[in-house]
């Protein structure tokens, strides 16, 4: 049974009584987390705006569990209207270690074909209408984003598809377009050229958030189209893969399932990556700005 919480915010200093662990952002078709025990949800406020929607809180598999959509209540944001930077900051402010994000993609390879998942491990961003970064304001950091995505939780996420009986891509390039149109077929051939395994509109917004954040993030990756490119396949169109979307949510739900429990509890290197990014020194930074990002920022202030 879900419980309705009061409204919280503006998150800052310190992070509400409500708490989760690990959190899940939903893509298009999961918008919801089965299997979600004892749940209440928070309506939260941050210094960037609400999220995209009510965040649901809850037990599953043992742990507390945060599950975000991020496309809003019904889809109702475009991918570059979704609030990526209250969406990560509220599940930062919740307490949350570690987050798993689901995604439909567009396949750039014959042997990827609907329905098959890939957890990727590394992206091309080709978006250009988005704020991507916490900084600024008089605070200058440079995470590194050499490994954008959480070995460790891409692992767990392969080791439980696996063990469902699923066959992922252990790794892959994701090519992350503006939208909300799809490819061309230049524009699809292209990326293919460039060696990339998947396309969508989400994950490397989120991923780069996540890293400035301190957030080991992995993204779980469903197949419903093969884009553009493909001679024998029609163009992709958002009417004919709603059913394939269905089917790539119950198989998502249970992977995420599995996986949960198998999460580490330890720091991962994700969790510091701060401590060699911040160039500005934190006395010379506005007071505004620090009291902005004091969620973020606590273990070095």
């Amino acid at each position: 049974m879900t419980r309705p919480g009061p409204p919280v915010g503006p998150l800052g200093g310190r992070p509400p009584r409500e708490h989760a662990e690990v959190a899940v952002i939903g893509g298009t078709g999961l918008m919801d987390l089965p299997g979600l025990c004892d749940r209440r949800t928070l309506t939260l406020d941050t210094p960037y705006g609400p999220p995209s929607g009510p965040v649901g809180l809850g037990t599953l598999g043992g742990r507390r569990v945060a599950f975000l959509a991020r496309h809003g209540a019904g889809h109702r944001l475009l991918p570059a209207e979704i609030p990526f930077r209250a969406n990560v900051y509220a599940l930062k402010a919740l307490g949350v270690r570690l987050v798993l994000a689901v995604s439909a993609v567009g396949s750039l390879r014959a042997d990827l074909p609907p329905r098959r998942l890939v957890v990727p491990d590394q992206f091309v961003d080709r978006t250009r209408q988005r704020a991507a970064t916490f900084f600024g304001g008089g605070l200058v950091a440079h995470v590194s984003l050499a490994e954008p995505f959480s070995p460790v939780l891409r692992q767990a996420l392969v080791a439980a598809a696996r063990r469902l009986g699923h066959d992922p891509l252990d790794g892959g390039t994701y090519l992350c377009m503006e939208g909300p149109q799809f490819s061309t077929r230049a524009e699809s051939r292209l990326y293919q050229a460039w060696g990339c395994a998947v396309i969508g509109m989400t994950a490397h917004t989120e991923a780069r958030l996540c890293r400035e954040a301190e957030l080991p993030y992995a993204s779980l990756n469903l197949v419903t189209d093969y884009d553009a490119w493909h001679p024998a396949e029609a163009a992709v169109e958002a009417r004919a893969i709603l059913a394939i979307v269905r089917d790539n949510a119950a198989a998502a739900a249970a992977v995420l399932a599995e996986a949960i429990p198998h999460l580490p509890t330890g720091p991962l290197p994700e969790h510091s990556a701060l401590a060699t990014a911040l160039v500005t020194p934190l006395d010379q930074v506005p007071a505004e700005t620090l009291a902005r990002l004091e969620v973020l920022l606590a273990p070095y202030l």
